[in-house]
């Protein structure tokens, strides 16, 4: 055998997975798999930088091969190709040069949407989850506008190549600067709502899954990793639009917005589609997988409002529909033979505090520290049952698939 293209083929494969979005567990037990079938002991070590993949070979020889990792996308697409790939090989266990030619195949059926379709669905995931934070239509319209403005910016700092902190910055302000100058004028009804519909679209969201499904299967270096990175983006939000609210505010004033609009749950289910069939294609979502997705958000949202009509607690609220949201991707995950992270970023979106964010940021710039501190802490308090959500549904689901497997070979 030639264990040089068979390094070459995992370490490859594991490479591509970690650029598509794929967590770290993902990336590592695809390696040791494939190499496990060939007869091979192996460790794999990825962290979200790098990749290292050592095997000894049976004559003894060492051989050890690393791949540095640069910028994650957003490929849900690709993760699951690329994992389809893995239980591919694993299934049949080809000669490597073979499986080499199967991952060149899989890279030509790559798709990605064009950038016509990114403005397009940037414009609707905008749009559609404006009026889940109380936006009029007119104020809808206006999101989606600046959604279309944060795609072309990401564009032309992409083809810069510049880092996501700096990239977030850039988005944050331009994005943020016309709603706040609309809303000087009267020509805007609810600037805020703009905002922080727009601010949805630079929200990390798949880091923010990636970290806590790191955390729950031990990766815990990549975990904090990937949460520094979503700490970071979230400076970078607040930084963006606190400079724009200021430059704003010095030049013309920026009036208070008034209380969001309160929509019946009928509107707020049909605004949830739109907003995740937008962000499905941002995450590359083709196929069946778009509708799968956009049903789990709609079912996620659905519960969240249940919940608040029956009087629950906001923060149980939000761990609740967590909980649904979770279960709902290990289920399709199961039934369709794909990973659970891409159905679980899209279905978790509509819970994520982009509005806690925001106001955070927005009392830190008025000079309003008692509700800075309030609002920071309540949204923290929100990531954090969301957090303790998913990692207790992935845990339950890990420890049930662990005893099916010790069952199955008594």
């Amino acid at each position: 055998m030639d264990y040089n293209i068979l390094m070459d083929l995992v370490s490859e494969l594991g490479y591509r997975l970690s650029m598509c979005g794929a967590e770290t567990f993902r990336v590592e037990e695809s390696i040791n798999r494939i190499l496990t079938v060939y007869g091979i002991q192996s460790e794999a070590y990825s962290i979200p930088n790098c990749l290292i993949v050592s095997i000894e070979t049976p004559e003894g020889k060492p051989m050890t091969r690393m791949r540095r990792i640069g910028h994650h996308g957003n490929d849900l697409d690709g993760v699951e190709k690329y994992n389809s790939l893995s239980r591919r090989i694993c299934e049949q266990a080809p000669e490597p040069k073979q499986a080499m030619q199967w991952l060149s195949q899989t890279d030509a059926t790559m798709v990605t949407y064009s950038f016509p379709m990114i403005l397009i669905s940037s414009f609707l995931g905008a749009f559609g989850f404006s009026f889940l934070f109380g936006a009029t239509l007119l104020d809808g319209l206006f999101a989606g506008l600046c959604g279309i403005l944060i795609g072309c910016v990401n564009r032309v700092m992409n083809n810069l190549e510049t880092n996501q902190f700096f990239r977030t910055i850039v988005a944050s302000f331009l994005m943020a600067t016309p709603p706040y100058i609309l809303g000087a004028l009267g020509l805007t009804d609810n600037a805020d709502a703009v905002i922080i519909a727009a601010i949805m679209l630079l929200v990390p969201g798949l880091l923010f899954v990636n970290a806590m499904r790191d955390i729950i299967y031990g990766d815990t270096n990549s975990g904090i990793n990937r949460i520094m990175q979503v700490l970071l983006i979230a400076a970078a939000l607040c930084l963006g639009t606190g400079t724009a609210w200021t430059l704003v505010n010095t030049l013309i004033g920026v009036p208070l917005s008034p209380s969001p609009l309160a929509y019946n749950i009928p509107i707020q289910l049909v605004a949830c589609f739109i907003g995740c069939f937008g962000f499905s294609m941002l995450f590359n979502i083709h196929g069946p997988g778009i509708l799968l997705c956009m049903l789990g958000g709609i079912l996620t949202w659905l519960a969240y409002l249940v919940l608040l009509e029956l009087g629950c607690d906001e923060i149980m609220c939000y761990f609740l529909s967590t909980v649904v949201a979770a279960a709902y991707a290990e289920i399709m995950a199961r039934v369709r033979k794909y990973p659970a992270i891409s159905y679980l970023v899209v279905s978790i979106f509509p819970l994520i505090p982009g509005a806690g964010v925001y106001y955070t940021m927005n009392y830190a710039v008025r000079g309003d520290m008692a509700s800075f501190a309030q609002q920071g802490t309540h949204t923290i308090a929100i990531a954090g049952v969301m957090a303790v959500g998913m990692l207790m549904v992935s845990t339950v689901v890990r420890l049930w698939s662990t005893w099916q497997r010790k069952q199955n070979k008594k």
